[in-house]
């Protein structure tokens, strides 16, 4: 009984795996509004209501991987080091991301397709905003989580906030530069820069900057 249970969900993950995979291929392809679910059940030879069995919505064959992106600071801050405190691992984790040419740092090959879908989509872009709101909200009840912080504590909403900020403006950056077609190697160093300086403004303050 385990093994057939074992098989039937296997079968069940590879199903929604190539639904997902489909569906993005045409989605990069002719762009979302231009595709519906009824052609990606029918490129994937699978009916409309098993498309929807597994994604709730045509926005969730586009991000099906929203559960990670949203967890993604959370985690990190879950799992920081000994001693380390949560800025420190969130730069570290975003100068490896600029090393490892990961999508958060905004310097993954072929990411600009991605985000020109994105871009071009009123439905898509709408969604994003919804999925940063709550990815930022987890965000704030991890810091509060992990520094025990009383209910009206303002600062891990405060602090989630300034630290979303940081790391969605820095991806920005390597982004549009990519997108206007230079290479990682012109874009790295100078992105590596501006985080190093944008994580030590969050590191020791804003208080002084600015003053004439």
């Amino acid at each position: 009984m385990s093994e057939q249970l074992g098989l039937r969900e296997r079968k069940k993950r590879e199903t929604r795996q190539r639904i997902s995979d489909i569906a993005m291929g045409l989605f990069m392809t002719r762009g979302f509004d231009n595709v519906t679910v009824a052609e990606v059940a029918r490129v994937a030879d699978v009916s409309v209501n098993t498309v929807f069995n597994y994604f709730k919505t045509k926005e969730d064959l586009f991000l099906d991987r929203q559960e990670w992106y949203e967890d993604e600071p959370s985690r990190i801050v879950r799992e920081r080091r000994p001693g380390e405190s949560v800025i420190a691992a969130l730069r570290r984790d975003f100068l490896d991301a600029i090393e490892q040419r990961h999508w958060r740092s905004g310097l993954q090959e072929g990411m600009e397709v991605f985000i020109r879908t994105i871009n071009e989509s009123p439905a898509l872009t709408a969604r994003m905003r919804e999925l940063a709101e709550r990815r930022e909200a987890r965000f704030a009840e991890t810091l509060a989580d992990e520094t025990d912080a009383d209910d009206d504590d303002i600062r891990p909403a405060l602090v989630a906030a300034q630290i979303s900020a940081v790391t969605r403006t820095l991806a920005a950056i390597g982004m549009r530069r990519k997108m206007a077609g230079e290479t990682f190697e012109q874009i790295a160093s100078d992105v590596r820069a501006q985080a190093e300086l944008a994580f030590d403004l969050l590191e020791k303050g804003i208080g002084d900057y600015g003053v004439r």
